[in-house]
């Protein structure tokens, strides 16, 4: 099986199980941050002609806010259920947006078709090869000065740097997160991870200049830890051992 029918088959079978419960209800702050900087200061009556894709769009949590805020709002990803959760999802809110089950490295959408394009955590699933492939697929579909956002797992994660049971498929990508008290444990398809400068060479590479780059770091078990620490003071040192996953937040506009 190729990897994207082994991402494809996790998601439909993610989706089909949890529903919503699959993936946060609420957009993710990054993006918000991102929309904010670039997006929010435009007057409300020439939004509908801004035109922003999310690739990997899952259940629709970000696109409803885009599509909330006026945006001509497009959503494409491997899962046909998460499609059909997105279309549920906007309805609740009494907004519009074009979805449609694509593979973000098949886009046949017309050269300089979107004024943004925004990865939530999607693009991670695509090898170092297929990382590449992405980037200029991205480059052949935005406008001449489009922006690219990106909300990517760092290699200064604990996921990435105690990967056992995982093995490495190349130098960026997991064969999944194998190791059980690793967030995300589960996963069993490519997980990739890069430094902030090779995401930022590479954005360079493909044609982008880099306009903000940031990690932001998540501590995940804590308040289980913090919590036996209370009950039982002598447990506190294992808050040590809670895991920090770190993202790389990152900014790029088409040259």
């Amino acid at each position: 099986m190729n990897n994207t029918a082994t991402t494809r088959d996790y998601y439909e079978r993610m989706y089909t199980e949890q529903g919503f419960g699959a993936q946060r209800r609420y957009p993710n702050e990054e993006l918000c941050r991102f929309m904010g900087r670039n997006f929010f200061p435009i007057p409300n009556a020439k939004r509908a002609g801004v035109r922003i894709l999310e690739v990997g769009c899952g259940s629709g949590a970000n696109l409803w806010m885009i599509a909330r805020e006026g945006f001509d709002t497009h959503g494409v990803d491997l899962s046909e259920e998460s499609i059909a959760l997105a279309r549920q999802m906007l309805a609740q809110y009494g907004c519009k947006a074009t979805l449609r089950v694509a593979n973000m490295l098949e886009l046949d959408d017309a050269p300089g078709s979107y004024d943004a394009v925004v990865d939530v955590f999607s693009s991670y699933c695509l090898n170092a090869t297929e990382g590449h492939r992405f980037l200029q697929t991205v480059h052949e579909i935005l406008k001449p000065g489009g922006l690219f956002f990106s909300y990517f797992p760092s290699k200064s994660s604990d996921a990435y740097t105690n990967h056992k049971p995982a093995t490495l498929v190349d130098e960026d990508t997991l064969s999944g997160i194998y190791r059980q008290d690793s967030p995300f444990s589960g996963n069993h398809y490519p997980f990739r991870f890069l430094h902030p400068n090779e995401y930022e060479q590479m954005l360079v590479q493909s044609g982008f200049e880099v306009k903000y780059s940031e990690t932001v770091s998540r501590t995940y078990g804590s308040g289980k830890k913090r919590a036996e620490s209370i009950m039982n003071p002598v447990l506190h040192l294992v808050l040590d051992t809670a895991e920090v996953f770190s993202f790389i937040t990152i900014e790029a506009r088409k040259l």
